[in-house]
């Protein structure tokens, strides 16, 4: 449950080793390279090394071969399975072989897509034709009529009947030839001087133009030859995926090993690149797991002629380590909303399981139904093991968090006394919580405003904890969200309650003053606070005017964040009554209906109020986990953590 500890490797030697180096960097599958050569105080006297990608072409283009193919790529290509991988320094070699098949590959699949286009386009215009069977003039000295304009298409049944209204006009002349329950497909004529205005009287007609293709003879001989002609077609078609198949299974295994190899390659030139050398000397940096150290020191110690040490980071190391994220089973899913946000940083604290626990709860009590959250959770397994959603894990737990919480509200499915025999086995004379009754909907209400401050504090604790580790006294002690801000928060919380609900002189003077102003006053000056305590030199502001006006509204702004965040969580209260609310409405239709309507009613407000209602808690949840929570502790700015891989891209 926290980011998984890293460990700067650095390994060193002379130019002619590194490739050994690098080679076994790239089979460990753990190592990061990254630019920490930076760092040192000699890193002007490095260069980084510089080659020509001679294989990455050739990798990108068979690789978007197959893919265009639709042939499922090796997402892992370990050269066990792999047989006879080329040896890097036959690069050439495939990258040559990969040239070439993709060639021979993208020519048969060009044979196949202008086979198949002729094959389509034949297929239309015998569609075409065979509209016009029976018509009995030859096409071709139809379409060589120099003074008529010919026009093939369809006009509606409705319209074909009014045709009778243009019997005066000897040039509305159509000639039908086949129809169907709604059209009549034919062609009519019209002399070159009168060809626009019969346009305009068909085309008010609502006439269907087509253009039908050129073709010899009657549309009955066309259409014969051109079923012949798609026959034809369809062999060569048949053939040609017959050679095409023979020849991806002739170089299946070439093809696979060939990307196996050059997918090595690609990872050796990425992890190269990130090399320095210094004359006849390299060096490389990176990070690994620290669980990992001792596994790959003794593969670097079958390495000739290279030097390596680890170090653990800190302030000496320039950079911050990437990030990899290392939670229990339960918290685990809940890592797609935090990459949502940001990785955290890594000195920081890792929010993944305050967010699961947090969100799965708050999500129970806003949708708190036995029945439904069982459908949610049975959506949620079906989202992730039949879709691959992650949405579907998170949904799977907070479904059953639902169902929990729905046995102290009483409800399944709506029904409010179904598991009152339960109640009574445990003694209780009904549900423990009783929604709707109007004492506890005040009760609901303080409840989750109470469970607000809680949460709101517990952040404001992690951003303590978490300020600490990285030394950032500003942020640990004197910010709206450190020592002083926690301090305040409560004790005005805890003087207002006193106040209002014992009438309590606890609220004196001392206390307003120790309590209140002076956490509100060291806030006021955190900056300089912060900069005193980190005994930099230059702590004073420059312009004490503006300092003291933009700290004024800063801290305006921190104390209306205080009553907002807190007054957000009322929406989880609200949300219980919401749904109480909506389920009640469903059952008072019911109650106006017959027996079979009931039981589909029934089931149909079910079904609305689990779609509609569980997509507005969700959004709700997590926007309050950003917005009252995540922001008091976490700034998201980590970097993740993309070990280079030999065998994958």
């Amino acid at each position: 449950m926290a980011i998984e500890k890293m460990k700067q490797v650095n390994i060193y030697g002379r130019l002619e080793f590194i490739d050994g180096a690098v080679d076994k960097c790239c089979k460990s599958g753990i190592f990061q390279p990254d630019h920490l050569i930076g760092s040192s105080a000699d890193a002007h006297k490095f260069e980084l090394i510089k080659e020509a990608n001679i294989y990455s072409p050739a990798l990108e283009k068979l690789a978007g071969t197959l893919k265009s193919a639709h042939i499922q790529l090796p997402e892992k290509s370990p050269e066990k399975s792999a047989k006879g991988i080329p040896p890097i320094k036959n690069a050439e070699v495939m990258a040559a072989y990969a040239e070439g098949f993709a060639d021979k590959f993208n020519s048969l699949q060009h044979e196949k897509t202008v086979l198949s286009q002729i094959m389509a386009k034949n297929s239309n215009a015998l569609e075409q034709f065979e509209h016009f069977a029976g018509l009995g003039f030859d096409l071709q000295e139809l379409f060589a009529c120099k003074f008529i304009k010919v026009r093939f298409g369809r006009l509606p049944k409705e319209s074909y009947a009014k045709l009778k209204m243009y019997e005066s006009n000897p040039f509305v002349l159509f000639f039908p030839c086949t129809h169907d329950n709604n059209y009549y497909w034919g062609v009519y004529f019209a002399p070159l001087e009168n060809a626009d205005d019969v346009d305009r009287i068909f085309s008010s007609l609502y006439f269907e133009r087509m253009h039908i293709p050129e073709a010899a003879g009657t549309p009955e001989e066309a259409v014969a030859a051109l079923k012949a002609e798609n026959m034809e077609d369809k062999r060569k078609l048949d053939e040609l995926e017959k050679s095409f198949l023979e020849y991806w299974e002739q170089e299946k295994e070439n093809c696979f090993t060939a990307y196996a190899g050059l997918t090595r390659l690609e990872s050796h030139y990425k992890m190269k690149s990130f090399a320095y050398h210094y004359h006849d000397n390299f060096i490389l940096s990176g990070w690994i797991p620290a669980n990992m150290e001792k596994d790959f020191e003794k593969e670097l110690a079958q390495l000739p002629g290279i030097k390596y040490g680890f170090e653990t980071p800190g302030r000496s190391v320039g950079k911050a380590p990437p990030v990899k994220l290392k939670n229990l089973w339960l918290f685990k899913p809940f890592e797609f909303y935090v990459d949502m946000y940001g990785l955290p940083n890594y000195n920081e604290v890792d929010p993944t399981p305050f967010v699961a626990i947090t969100y799965i709860i708050l999500f129970g009590i806003m949708f708190a139904d036995v029945g439904q959250g069982l459908v949610i959770s049975l959506a949620g397994w079906w989202m992730w093991h039949k879709k691959g959603m992650p949405l579907g894990k998170i949904l799977k737990r907070c479904g059953i968090s639902s169902s929990l919480f729905g046995l102290l509200f009483g409800s399944v499915f709506g029904f409010e006394e179904l598991l009152d025999p339960f109640y009574h086995m445990l003694g209780l004379e009904g549900k423990p919580i009783h929604i709707m009754n109007s004492g506890t909907v005040t009760a609901i209400i303080v409840l989750a405003v109470a469970l607000g401050v809680l949460l709101v504090s517990a952040a404001m604790c992690i951003n303590i904890y978490s300020s600490l580790r990285r030394r950032d006294w500003e942020s640990a002690v004197f910010g709206q969200n450190g020592i002083a801000g926690l301090i305040f928060y409560l004790s005005v919380i805890m003087g207002g309650l006193c106040k209002l609900l014992f009438n309590s002189g606890f609220v004196n003077t001392p206390y307003l003053i120790c309590l209140v102003l002076l956490p509100l006053t060291v806030m006021f000056f955190r900056e300089t606070l912060g900069k005193l305590a980190m005994r930099e030199k230059a702590w004073k502001p420059e312009k004490w005017g503006e300092y003291l006006i933009q700290n004024f509204f800063e801290v305006f702004e921190f104390l209306l964040s205080y009553i907002t965040n807190t007054m957000s969580f009322m929406r989880v209260g609200i949300f219980v009554l919401v749904h109480a609310g909506m389920m009640l409405m469903v059952f008072s239709l019911v109650e106006l209906m017959g027996p079979v309507s009931s039981v589909m009613m029934v089931i149909a407000g079910n079904l609305i109020v689990i779609v509609m209602e569980a997509l507005l808690v969700s959004i709700q949840t997590l926007r309050i986990e950003y917005y009252e929570m995540f922001s008091r502790f976490f700034s998201g700015d980590g970097k993740p953590y993309k070990p280079v891989n030999a065998t994958t891209r």
